[in-house]
């Protein structure tokens, strides 16, 4: 059997698992960990506390510290109410192409690793090369967050990572962090026509969304010299507000739904301090005068730092090496790659697919993608395990 179509037929039994994060990733990890063990790595399996998620991390080769984590995300977006062609938990080929869910974001990816085990075992002789693939990285990149807190607390950890998140196999080296935000408004109700006897939580939530907007001009102000990103400054989106019962009753809840996409980290913390100070000091006591149990509270959804571009990247030069690029992008969409650079390792993203096909019906990733990835995975051994 060829290597090409190995990774087909991995990638089908990963995309045959629902791994959809509101759903269980065990089936996938297990899967990923028997084929792992098969190839004499030595595999962790980190459950969370709900029991019904993990993170797998393995490796191959010697236990010491440095060498080179190959990282992707087992969990889909939902498929509900998207017009599929076909059922999107069994694979389909048509015309060179690979559809299903996670075809493209990101079961490719760990289908190539899988299929070219037998490449980076021996090129893993001299120096380890690690798997991390985690849960929910979807919806706040909740399994990386916790999995680098374990390496952070180890003596041997790895040195590079490559996240294969979707690129077209183009070398990226930057993308802003992403921080979402659900604050809860509760007021008091009342009678609309004597607004001043109760606490309308739509009105206070509008206030704090305006002073976002005073924030959003600061940080327009704040935008660090030579930033490459589009817009080179920190973002900030109000994504919803939702609230109130009817024209003449005193709005007594709103939710607002937001989120941040910072260029450095310092903008976040800016922001973050600037709008907790408004609520303590401003919107809460004035709630608070009129009634005893108005409060707002925030839902941190997810906080993941932004991969910061970096004039010195081992991980990126070993991506030139292996891809044959010269040089590295930006992506404006968010991956757990910033997570991995916090805690010291030079990071990188590197990936078959493209974006554009994330996260929609029909998802697909073209046979020619998967066999550039493997093909990178190749070359592993000239420029890796020999050094």
């Amino acid at each position: 059997m060829s290597d090409l179509a190995r990774c087909r037929d991995i990638l089908g039994d990963l995309v045959a698992f629902p791994s959809v994060s509101s759903q269980s990733n065990l089936g996938a990890i297990s899967y990923i960990a028997e084929r792992l063990e098969a190839a004499g790595a030595r595999v962790e399996v980190l459950e969370d506390q709900s029991g019904q998620k993990a993170n797998l991390f393995a490796t191959l080769g010697p236990d010491r510290s440095g060498g080179l984590v190959l990282s992707g995300h087992t969990d889909v977006v939902p498929v509900e109410d998207q017009p599929w062609s076909s059922d999107p938990f069994e694979m389909v080929e048509r015309d060179g192409r690979l559809y299903g869910r996670g075809t493209c974001d990101m079961k490719g990816f760990i289908a190539t690793c899988l299929a070219k085990l037998d490449v980076l075992t021996q090129a893993a002789r001299t120096r380890p090369i690690h798997f991390a693939f985690t849960h929910d990285e979807e919806v706040g990149c909740l399994g990386a967050r916790s999995l680098v807190e374990v390496l952070r607390g180890r003596e041997v950890r790895p040195a590079m990572a490559l996240i294969g998140e979707p690129t077209n196999m183009q070398v990226i080296e930057g993308h802003k962090g992403c921080c979402e935000y659900t604050v809860t408004f509760t007021g008091a109700e009342g009678h609309g026509s004597v607004p001043d006897k109760g606490v309308n939580a739509v009105e206070y939530a509008a206030r704090y969304i305006n002073r976002l907007l005073e924030l959003r001009h600061a940080l327009i102000a704040r935008c660090p010299e030579g930033s490459r990103f589009d817009p080179p400054y920190t973002t900030l989106n109000i994504g919803a507000l939702k609230g109130g019962h009817a024209h003449n009753v005193i709005a007594g809840k709103a939710v607002l739904e937001w989120e941040m996409r910072p260029v450095v980290w310092e903008d976040h913390d800016f922001v973050r301090r600037e709008i907790a100070s408004y609520v303590a000091d401003v919107l809460l006591p004035e709630m608070l005068q009129v009634a005893q149990q108005a409060e707002i509270s925030t839902e941190v959804i997810g906080e993941v730092a932004g991969l910061v571009p970096m004039e010195e990247n081992a991980a990126r030069d070993l991506a030139f090496r292996l891809t044959g690029a010269n040089r590295a992008d930006l992506v404006p969409f968010a991956t757990e790659a910033g997570l991995f650079q916090q805690i010291g390792m030079a990071t990188v993203i590197c990936g078959p697919g493209a974006i554009d096909q994330a996260h929609k019906p029909d998802e697909y990733v073209s046979l020619d993608q998967l066999g550039q990835s493997m093909a990178m995975l190749e070359r592993l051994g000239d420029s890796y395990g020999g050094r």
